[in-house]
């Protein structure tokens, strides 16, 4: 009797896991023959910057590595924003993923109301590449340290201006950010964005720009901006003397650059794995750190699990910062 039932245990058992595997297959074949076509990466900002130019260097490795067309499509506008609308509303198959940036990811939810939620809407992929800004002055402003940047800060209140790439951007929160730390009072000049925003830099009509480093390159070069700090935790390795605005006495102070992947939250499990694993490949590439690292830029391959960490980290940063220093969207 015990035989027959030891018997009868063991084929309900096999009938219950082929059936898990029947259940499964579907996902898992998916994931195996994806993709099947071409796939897209949206960029949130316009072709030409920064974010482009790194958006269509890993373009072109993907394509390559998956055997399968990777479509560069720009959607800028509303810092971002529109861009990442349009990707939480994207196929749930995989074949639309979305360089998220830390705008309209960790910030933008708490100065305004979106058509997208940042947490429910997107599924993480990986983290992709992290940079600083670096705080720069006008040559005629006559301020050549960071120290000195502080000193003339607090003995002007509200005299000494910064430009940034519009309300509720890297450039701005890093501003906001010192000005809370040091217990300065700054003016906040918003631009429609880099180039607008260095123009006047360079015309002396604004004092400072947190910028990024492969903008101001050139003008840091021929002496027309001063760098004073940089906005990271570790010095740029191409401003080795340059020190950071954390190591200046403010320990803690970290106001990066970062953009991601991520992707509709509707997109199965196992495509997400499959992204993960062929982006960070790419990002973890020879030639393609070689390059990134050319633009100033560092890449930073992720677990999808640390990259939700990371996001979380970071919107609970900003958040208290939007909070406590009343900023408001436009």
């Amino acid at each position: 009797m015990f035989k027959k039932d030891w018997i009868t245990a063991i084929k309900f058992a096999l009938i219950s896991i082929g059936a898990l595997l029947y259940l499964a297959s579907p996902s898992i074949a998916q994931a195996q023959s994806w993709p099947d076509k071409p796939v897209k990466l949206i960029i949130p900002f316009a072709a030409g910057g920064t974010t482009d130019i790194l958006g269509r260097i890993l373009a072109q490795q993907l394509t390559t590595i998956l055997g399968q067309n990777v479509i560069v499509e720009n959607k800028g506008g509303a810092g971002g924003n529109i861009a990442h609308q349009f990707a939480a509303n994207g196929p749930s198959d995989g074949s639309t993923i979305l360089f998220g940036s830390v705008g309209p990811l960790t910030i933008a939810p708490h100065m305004m109301k979106l058509a997208y939620d940042p947490v429910k809407d997107f599924a993480p992929i990986t983290m992709g590449v992290n940079f600083p800004n670096v705080l720069v002055v006008h040559a005629g402003t006559g301020i050549k340290t960071f120290a000195e940047y502080i000193a003339y800060a607090k003995k002007n209140p509200k005299k000494l201006d910064y430009a940034s790439t519009g309300p509720g951007s890297a450039s701005h929160l890093a501003g906001e950010l010192l000005d809370d730390m040091a217990g300065i009072e700054t003016v906040h000049v918003p631009y429609k964005g880099g180039a607008p925003a260095l123009q006047d830099l360079l015309g002396g009509r604004v004092a400072a720009y947190f910028s990024t480093y492969s903008t101001s390159q050139a003008y840091i070069d021929n002496g027309k901006l001063i760098p004073l700090a940089s906005t990271g935790t570790q010095r740029l390795k191409s401003l080795p003397k340059i020190p950071t605005i954390a190591e200046s006495g403010y320990p803690g102070f970290s106001a990066t650059n970062w953009y991601a992947f991520v992707a509709s939250s509707k997109v199965p499990t196992a495509t997400l794995d499959r992204w993960n694993t062929e982006l960070v490949k790419v990002l973890k590439s020879p030639d393609v750190v070689e390059q990134l690292n050319s633009h100033g830029l560092t890449p930073l391959p992720s677990t999808r699990d640390e990259l939700a960490k990371y996001i979380a980290k970071e919107s609970a940063t900003w958040g208290r910062v939007i909070r406590e220093r009343k900023i408001v969207g436009e």
